[in-house]
């Protein structure tokens, strides 16, 4: 499968937004938005009019790229969400947010999405004590991801217990640092994704 390779901070220039794809990073002054919010490129800086249709395109990559999603990929999460009850671009965010690498993301275990990523696909997470290895898992209420048994004594999660966690941890989620373990207390609702994200406006582009 096709993915950006290019540097992640490009990313969140050209969307004119932090999309928090660096870790501590994006929390710190080095963060490439707090140096210099253009787009990127030699016109990067020069204003443009934008119309409707750009408009919603720059909505559907934001949320795009901040999940890490191709736009294959991403189509069908619209698609899922559109056959769902309810309202369209709340179910498409709701899936999103269930993927697995993200839930180990906002547990605080992943520094961001792209590393919880790596923890998953090298089996480090377990999913109700079974090992799970692929991403874009989806979660339901109740199950309990945690760190492998056999891998918490790795170095990386021997710092992660001593670290300050950056962000709230979600209410649809609970998480115990000490132990490594978590669990999926609730399906998250609308109200409980705390991004910056006009999700009707991808609707709106999905359905011309």
């Amino acid at each position: 499968m096709a993915r950006y390779t290019g540097p992640d901070c490009r990313l969140c220039r050209r969307e004119g937004a932090k999309l928090f794809l660096k870790g501590d990073r994006c929390y710190s002054a080095s963060c490439a938005m707090n140096r210099r919010a253009v787009a990127p490129g030699q016109h990067g800086a020069a204003r443009k009019k934008v119309t409707e249709y750009g408009t919603q395109l720059r909505e559907k990559q934001k949320i795009k790229r901040i999940y890490g999603l191709c736009e294959k990929q991403f189509h069908k999460y619209y698609e899922e969400a559109d056959r769902q009850k309810g309202v369209t671009g709340a179910n498409m965010l709701q899936l999103l947010e269930r993927r697995l690498d993200n839930v180990v993301y906002r547990m605080g275990i992943g520094l961001s999405r792209s590393q919880a990523r790596q923890l998953v696909n090298h089996a480090h997470i377990t999913v109700n004590g079974k090992t799970v290895n692929i991403p874009s898992y989806i979660v339901k209420a109740g199950d309990v991801v945690a760190v492998k048994e056999n891998k918490a004594g790795n170095k990386f999660f021997k710092e992660l217990k001593e670290r300050k966690p950056n962000g709230t941890l979600p209410k649809w989620l609970e998480f115990d640092l000490a132990s490594l373990s978590g669990k999926v207390i609730a399906l998250p609702e609308r109200e409980d994704i705390a991004m910056d994200v006009r999700e009707q406006l991808v609707v709106e582009l999905y359905s011309k």
